[in-house]
């Protein structure tokens, strides 16, 4: 009944736009109404990880405004404006309706001339609220197709229809759909969620090479890190990722336990959050069971400090990821990876080259792989120094946002002056919205 509400609800607001009516033509954008392009840039509860990206926008000529559901202090810091909305990442139409409610208003005082979204449920919420907003263009960013297009379960397979079903939904109301890796493109062409002229493929998020390297500089030793965990003779195998079994988890635990039944040297770091509620949680007690050789440091902010002082990065996700940034950083710190052939991991690690790449939850064969680099030193610093030169070429954060910054420019350059216009007289109004936190 909540569903059919919610459905009913957005069917009696009358949208503003739609794609016959969507401004195509290559007419020149008005640059007198406002020195800069103004880019409202949406994304979900992490979305403080976009804060080097939107900077690198800011030094371009852009005049970036977040809008997201975390914590606003890091875009304070960073002098970005920031409009805190709320979401549910679980089904709850309700909490959704309000959350489109929220989205419309905030695009309506921001006046944007491009919104960029990232994040499964919010390119979802925002495309369906720009129907009652004109005069703007709509890039979203996949950045992995989540455990819908994931997990086996009865209630993923029954989603997967209704997710396809949103996106042709909100297909009219997008310009652009910027994929990190060719399979969810294809993916989305092959069932009608995009057309082939309005998909794009930018690798990534990219990763801050200079400030990474910064941060290594000016970590402690490898050495005095790894006596500060007591395990200074230890040979390191680390991960850094959500733990949670549809990241590999209970697969790595698994893992873990056969390898240290043939070296004992060897100790297993987990860093991240720990999901200790839901369908995919792991418990607290499950990792403490490995205590012996496996240690969760929970969430830390010296990732790069902590990469540096490892041997291996590992990552046995079973998700559909769009591309991990995290294998991006195991890569520039020199490390050697095994992940799986996911989509999106795949696209980073290239099989005997800077890594290995293994089929998810295989705990036999990941324990084995793992034994092999370790074993092979030469060959594990052969494949860490690939990576790093990899990402510095192919995945910066510099390179990224340029691709980015063109894709908008040929963008702003097709919006008529007209539309741009009517945005800014603030027509388009008609759908009351609740009061959203504004920073």
């Amino acid at each position: 009944m909540e569903t059919a509400a919610f459905f009913g609800k957005l069917r009696l607001l009358p949208s503003v736009s739609d794609e016959r009516s969507a401004p195509r033509g290559p007419v020149r954008w008005n640059m007198s109404l406002r020195p800069k392009p103004r880019l409202l840039c949406i994304g979900g509860d992490d979305h403080q990880l976009r804060i080097p990206f939107l900077l690198g926008l800011r030094n371009a000529g852009f005049d970036p405004i977040a809008a997201g559901s975390c914590d606003p202090a890091p875009f304070d810091a960073a002098g970005i404006p920031y409009c805190r909305y709320l979401f549910r990442r679980t089904l709850s139409p309700l909490d959704d309706l309000r959350a489109i409610q929220a989205l419309v208003q905030i695009m309506r005082d921001v006046r944007p001339d491009l919104v960029q979204t990232f994040d499964t449920k919010p390119n979802l919420l925002a495309a369906l609220a720009k129907r009652w907003v004109d005069g703007i263009r709509l890039v979203r960013t996949i950045n992995g197709m989540g455990w819908i297009f994931s997990a086996n379960s009865l209630s993923a397979r029954l989603l997967r229809p209704v997710y396809r079903s949103l996106q042709r939904i909100v297909k009219p109301q997008t310009d652009l759909i910027v994929f990190q890796n060719s399979a969810d493109q294809d993916y989305f062409v092959r069932h009608r969620m995009v057309r082939q002229q309005a998909a794009r493929i930018i690798g990534g998020s990219g990763v801050d090479v200079a400030c990474f390297e910064e941060a290594r500089r000016q970590s402690p030793a490898p050495e005095a890190i790894r006596a500060a965990l007591g395990l200074p003779t230890a040979r390191l195998v680390i991960t850094v990722t959500r733990m949670t079994r549809m990241k590999g988890i209970a697969t790595l635990l698994a893992a873990a336990d056969l390898v240290h039944k043939v070296r004992e040297d060897v100790h297993f770091l987990l860093i991240g959050p720990l999901e200790e509620t839901g369908r995919f949680a792991i418990p607290r007690d499950e990792i403490a069971g490995h205590a012996p050789y496996v240690t969760w440091l929970g969430q830390r902010d010296d990732i790069p400090a902590l990469l540096g002082a490892a041997d291996l990065f590992v990552l046995p996700t079973e998700f559909r990821e769009g591309l991990p940034r995290v294998l991006l950083e195991a890569a520039l710190a020199g490390l050697p990876i095994i992940t799986t052939a996911m989509p999106g991991c795949a696209a980073v690690v290239q099989p005997h080259f800077n890594g290995l790449l293994i089929p998810p939850r295989d705990p036999g064969f990941l324990a084995a792989q793992i034994l092999t680099l370790l074993d092979d030193v030469d060959l594990a610093r052969t494949m860490g120094r690939r990576g790093a030169e990899l990402v510095r070429r192919e995945f910066s954060l510099a390179g990224t946002t340029e691709a980015y910054i063109r894709l908008y420019r040929d963008l702003i350059s097709e919006v008529p002056a007209a539309a741009q216009d009517a945005a800014r007289a603030g027509i388009g109004s008609g759908l009351a919205a609740p009061r959203v936190d504004r920073v």
